[in-house]
This record gives C-alpha cells, structure tokens and sequence, in this order.
C-alpha cells in the first residue's frame, strides 16, 4: 500500500489520539507538554487533509477525543443513583464529547478551505481559538476543559488578566501550530524557538507578578468557611441529612482563637426550604454566634422553585438572597420546560416543581461595614466569564457556593475549581469557594491558593478575607478586543493566501 494511503487510513485515529493527548493537560494531571503536542499533531493532520470536508471529519475526531477524556467526569451524576440511570452514563459521554467537539469541527472546515499547508495550520488555530470562543457562549455555553484552562497552575495564567481564558487558549493554540506551519528544518527550528520564546516570556512575566507582594489588609473580616462532605447518594435521605445538617452546625459553632465575621456553608446545603424553615435558620444563627451566615438554600415561590445563595442574620432572618441565573440544561431544569407544560407534558416543566427556574441575573450584595460587597456565584455560574462582568458594580470579592458531589473524585471536581481560580485572576479579585465535598477554599486576587481543604475532608476553614486587587484589562473589556483580533487574523490568513501562487489540489495526501 502507497505510504500516503497509509497515512490517510491512520489519520482518523491519530486525530482521536491527539485529541486524548490534548486533555491531559486539564486539571488534576496538568501535563501541558502533551496538550501542545497533540494540538500540534492535529494541526498537521488538519493541514494535510486536502479539503474542508475531511479538515472537518479530522478536527471533530480530535474534538471528541479531547472532550471524551477531559470531561469522562460527566458519567457520575448518572452512577449516584446507578440502578435507575447509570444505562444513560455511555450515552451521556457520547452526546456530550461529539456535540462540543463539533465546534473544533467547524474550525477544521474553516482551515481546509484555506490554500496551502501554512495557512491552514496557522487558520486552524485562529478558527479554533474563535470557535473556543463562542463555545463559552451558544446554547447557554459550556467553557468548560478549553485548551488555555491547562496553566492554571503555572505562571502563564497570570496573562488571563489581560485576555482572560480565552486569551490563554489563543496563545495555546499559537504555540502548538507555529512549528507545524515551519517549512523545512531550519525554518521549523526557529518557530520551535519562537514559540518556546513566547511562551517563556509570558511565564517570566507572570512569575514576576507573583513574586509581587499583595497589599496588607490589617483590618481583613475573618471568614469562616465549612464543609460537611455530604456524599450526594446519601445527602437526602431523610436520617443523613439531619446528621449532615448538624455536622456544619458542630463546624459553625467550633471555638477558636477569633469569631469569625462570616461563615459561609456550600450550595443546597440544608434539607429545607428558606420559605419554609421551621427553627433550621434560627440554629444556624445561633451557632454562627452572631455572625451571618452565608448558605445555599431551595426556595419556592408559587409553582417556581430556585437554587439559591441567602445571608442570614444573627436572630435566623435573611438579610440578602440571591437566585442562580446560569442553570445547567438538563440537570436543573429541561429546556423549553414551560412550553413542553402547555401541550401536556408537565414532568418536563420548571413550573411543576421539576427543576429551577433561574433568577434575574448577576447581582452584588452588600454585607456592611467590613466584610464589603460580593458577588455570588453557585455551583457553575463560575465557570463562565461573562456572568462576572454582567454584575451590576465591581464587587470587593466573590463567593461561590456548590455541590461537587455529583463530580466524583477523579477529575471534575479538580477542574471545577481550576476555572474558578482564573475568574480570580481574570478580574483581580478574591474569591471565597464553599463546596459540599470538597475543593473549598481561599483563593487571592491573583489565584493563589491561600488555604483549603481536600477533596472528601470534613473540616472548615477560618482565614482572612484576601485584598482585592484593581480592575484589570480583562475585566473591563471582557471578549470582544480578542474576538475581533482572531477574526482579523483569520481573515489575513485567508486573504493572503489567495495571493500565492499555491496549487490548492496539492495541499495534502
């Protein structure tokens, strides 16, 4: 058989391949190196394919390989209750690894109508990057496992706060593809170099950033932050909730050396409703010892039920509630839930009492004197950058609240609170993270873990609310300066391209 029959028969499985290869840099493996190198494969295979169909058919394998194993998590809701839903966990993974990776799809053809290898490396990677992009955005959007999110733990995502996550996937996506856009070996040497370059400048100038000391805060509220590791198989049953319940009462009321200014407890963290408490909000209280409380709670309203963040004040009274505004599709509430009610399927619909019906949107709340002004986020409203900059003000700090229970404890969880710490670096502000099993936390203005406790651990943690920093670049102009960068750059790419004497039949084998 002719090598480059060969080679195309092997295309489709070494795209799947680099696509596995790609997600080993997400959270908690962190292994960056094969992330740029099976990016770099895949452009390579994109920019031989020979036309945009088979770019297309190539960039989605590789998609779906990166999303099959970056996101294998999305199989352990359905095993909590595994004789009734764990058939669905394959299916599940399916849907979910090919519907994202049709985004890197929509890239490939992008690059595959371009002329020459060259250009549809260096195209693949400004439509992939694009396409990241509007992941974060269509169909309610899912950002979640982007190539960028792979240096959270490294110096390198210091530069969010100019491009946010965004900005790290592009620059990813850049120094994956300049190798593989080099023609011959002198030229491939010296992009290897300029990318090794780029990179290393970016991590020097984050390193730099770090080793900045922080302002001193001598007046700093100190925060109270508990977590009962309730395992979400046994958190409703009627005799562990209430002993889930009084295990964060035992945390709230622990002595130590100071009272703490706030306590906060994770996302549905009581088995009751705030509108109908009975004496839970008034324990709590008092265990908090005058100091409010900060809580995940289920309200109703009427036929509306919403997942909810309240503050409650030393006699039990809610001070401030928020709503969740982000719901997840099919998990908090099915889509087209309320028309789907009034043709007669009402086990579909939010205003049965079938799911969350979301809340107005981002909002602050002021807790006074001290402890300032906050931004709330439950569960995975931190995972998209754009519910932060539709607050209403900048607040001092942010609070999530949430449930990784339903993650496991292989790589979910991990990744969770990954793309939480950058929304910390994106704006320059600290955020506070109660979660029911595990990751809780407090992350400063610049994403350094200040304190935390594992994954599985019962315990709390009391630590002085971090300093925020000033506005950053990020933070005040969100996406846009990056979408319009990256749509340039692809249409120069193209249009130069046009202007070379390339024979595009022979762009690849």
């Amino acid at each position: 058989m002719p090598a480059a029959r060969l080679r195309r028969r092997a295309a489709p499985a070494a795209a799947l391949a680099a696509g596995v290869a790609a997600a080993a840099g997400q959270a908690p493996l962190g292994l960056w190196p094969l992330t740029l190198a099976g990016l770099a494969l895949l452009c390579a295979l994109v920019a031989r394919a020979g036309g945009p169909r088979r770019a297309a058919g190539l960039a989605w394998l590789g998609g779906t390989g990166h999303f099959a194993a970056a996101m294998s998590w999305i199989v352990e809701p359905f095993l909590v209750d595994a004789a009734r839903h764990g058939w669905m966990a394959p299916f599940a993974l399916v849907l979910m690894s090919g519907g994202l990776a049709l985004f890197w799809g929509a890239a490939g053809a992008v690059a595959g109508a371009l002329r020459g290898p060259m250009a549809r490396v260096l195209g693949f990677a400004a439509a992939l990057a694009l396409a990241e992009l509007a992941r974060g955005y269509l169909l309610t959007g899912l950002p979640w496992a982007a190539p960028g999110h792979v240096w959270i733990d490294t110096p390198l995502a210091q530069l969010a706060v100019l491009a946010g996550a965004p900005g790290l996937t592009a620059l990813t996506l850049l120094a994956a593809a300049l190798p593989v856009a080099a023609r011959g070996p002198r030229a491939g040497a010296a992009a290897v170099a300029l990318a090794a370059a780029v990179l290393g400048a970016g991590w020097l100038w984050g390193a730099a950033r770090l080793d900045t000391p922080a302002a001193d805060r001598g007046d700093a509220p100190l925060i109270r932050i508990v977590q009962p590791n309730a395992a979400q198989h046994l958190k409703w049953r009627p005799d562990m909730a209430r002993l889930f319940f009084q295990r964060q009462i035992d945390l709230t009321a622990a002595s130590g050396p100071t009272r703490p200014d706030l306590v906060i407890w994770p996302e549905t963290a009581v088995p009751f409703l705030l509108n109908h408490p009975g004496e839970g909000l008034a324990r709590i209280a008092a265990a908090a010892g005058g100091a409010p409380v900060a809580l995940g709670i289920q309200r109703t309203e009427g036929f509306r039920a919403y997942n909810s963040l309240a503050v409650i004040d030393a006699a039990g009274a809610p001070l401030a509630v928020y709503d969740k505004f982000h719901l997840v599709p099919f998990g908090e509430y099915i889509p087209f839930g309320d028309m789907l009610a009034q043709v007669g399927i009402t086990a579909f619909a939010a205003r049965e009492g079938n799911g969350y019906s979301p809340g107005p949107g981002a909002a602050i709340l002021d807790l006074g004197p001290g402890l300032g002004t906050v931004q709330p986020l439950i569960c995975y409203e931190a995972v998209f950058p754009q519910d932060l900059r539709a607050a209403p003000a900048r607040p001092d700090w942010l609070l999530q609240v949430t449930n990784d229970g339903w993650f496991g404890t292989l790589t979910g969880p991990y990744q969770h609170f990954a793309q939480a710490r950058l929304r910390a670096i994106e704006q320059g502000l600290p955020l506070l993270r109660a979660a029911n099993t595990g990751i809780s936390a407090v992350v400063d203005a610049r994403g350094r873990v200040v304190e935390a406790l594992p994954l599985g651990a019962i315990g709390r943690i009391d630590a002085a609310l971090p300093p925020a920093g000033p506005p950053t670049p990020y933070a005040r102009a969100g996406d846009l300066p990056l979408a319009a960068l990256l749509a340039a750059a692809l249409l120069a790419i193209a249009s130069i391209c046009r202007c070379l004497p390339i024979d595009a039949g022979r762009g690849g084998t």
